[in-house]
């Protein structure tokens, strides 16, 4: 079975429903479980045997090449391509790495794409059947925010980008393995969508039309694209609960005065908490300071203050503080629900 040494992930992007959070860091970077969102993605395409992958970058941005660096800490080799002209759709981002895949079958993996569970069957299932295309499908609530599959009857007949009336519940998921030169050729064959995008839909609404053989295998486990605040929240419970449940530690513990645990919770570097009752379902980042606080579902990032001065505890849940955010309560309040951008301060 012929292995897919090369995968494509996303890194670009200006993810406009995550602001403020992403007005000051690249979503890609967001540390859910207590890792940043593309080390996830990473993770899942060396897991199915990529050996090299490239990665886009929104033009002058240079953060992910210093966080992710060259590949080496996973025994692979890691790339880096400016997207010329900006963003023009998901499609377009594939169609400038050309030259990086040259004539071999790859993954394209959408790095905001959070799945629970492994890749490989997904890719042995491409190869077993000698597919040009391979599309992983999940039930959704809102199918109306994804390129969407047509069926007739078991039958994969078209996919339709964001439909304003689905036909059915399923999307197709950001995770796609392509065969040598199949997608380029139909690149070449689209044209940009009303809102000015080479949309990814388009180019396996032409596979379909044109006799190519694609694909398709429900992702039954759990699948999340992390599109909106909420879908963070949610992610991130998801990997908590999944690093509690195969027995991984979750605390640094360095000064902790007065502090109950309820798992699955991480804890960063250097925290210093007090008086608080801390999870279930928190990621803390580094260098954080906690103190008279009750929180559940919620992500706190690097360097970020939330004390209360008050006897009664400032209760938080499903809530986002950015990079040093700072809060200080100063009288009494009920249960707060919080979207933060970075360097925020609050006086309550």
């Amino acid at each position: 079975m012929k292995k897919i040494r090369k995968a494509i992930l996303t890194g670009g992007g200006h993810a406009t429903r995550l602001r403020p959070i992403t007005s000051t860091i690249n979503k890609h970077l967001i540390k859910l479980a207590g890792k940043p969102m593309i080390f996830h993605a990473i993770d899942k395409v060396v897991e199915a045997g990529v050996e090299e992958i490239y990665i886009n970058t929104n033009p002058g941005d240079t953060e992910l090449q210093k966080v992710v660096g060259d590949g080496s800490g996973w025994g692979i080799t890691i790339k880096f391509f400016e997207q010329k002209g900006g963003p023009q759709g998901i499609a377009h981002v594939v169609a400038q790495a050309k030259k990086f895949i040259g004539n071999e079958p790859f993954i394209f993996y959408l790095s905001d794409n959070i799945i629970l569970g492994s890749i490989k069957e997904f890719v042995e299932e491409f190869n077993k059947n000698s597919y040009d295309c391979m599309l992983a499908l999940s039930q959704v609530e809102d199918p109306e925010r994804f390129g969407m599959p047509v069926f007739e009857g078991k039958k994969l007949v078209d996919v339709i980008e964001k439909p304003k009336n689905p036909p059915n519940n399923f999307a197709v998921t950001g995770i796609y393995v392509y065969g040598s030169k199949v997608f380029f050729k139909a690149f070449k064959k689209i044209k940009p969508s009303a809102r000015g995008e080479y949309e990814i839909s388009d180019i396996h609404s032409y596979f379909l039309k044109n006799g190519y053989k694609v694909g398709y295998k429900e992702i039954t486990g759990w699948w999340k694209d992390t599109g909106k605040p909420k879908d963070l929240i949610l992610a991130n419970n998801l990997l908590l609960d999944e690093k509690k449940n195969l027995g991984h530690g979750s605390v640094n513990v360095k000064d902790f005065e007065n502090v109950e645990i309820k798992h699955p919770v991480l804890i960063g570097k250097d925290c210093k908490i007090k008086d608080c009752v801390i999870g279930p379902n928190v990621s803390i980042g580094d260098n954080c300071i906690l103190e008279n606080v009750n929180i559940t579902q919620s992500l706190i990032f690097d360097d970020c203050e939330i004390v209360s001065e008050q006897k009664d505890a400032l209760n938080i849940t499903q809530s986002i503080f950015g990079k040093d955010t700072n809060i200080l309560k100063k009288e009494s309040s009920n249960k707060q629900s919080l979207i933060l951008g970075a360097s925020t301060q609050i006086i309550m």
